[in-house]
């Protein structure tokens, strides 16, 4: 079952970007490109919501809708 988790992106002065995310308290992904980050955030969600049901403390994530918007990201 796929769920939705919202991530915030910012770009760092370093060049690289940061992704945060307020639905899954200590999700910290960092990559070259956004692309990368979006990877390795949904590597990092991953193991944190299986850690958490590991210890019974499962997180609600609100399953994917029939529909939705999604920003895709390509390079120019």
């Amino acid at each position: 079952m796929e769920r939705v988790i919202k991530l915030q992106i910012e770009k760092l002065p370093e060049g690289v970007y940061l992704a945060t995310s307020d639905d899954i308290p200590g999700l910290l992904a960092q990559g070259r490109t956004v692309s990368e980050t979006i990877e390795i955030a949904r590597d990092v969600a991953r193991r944190l919501c299986e850690a958490r049901m590991e210890g019974d403390k499962q997180i609600h994530l609100p399953e994917v809708a029939e529909k939705f918007d999604y920003p895709l990201v390509i390079g120019a």
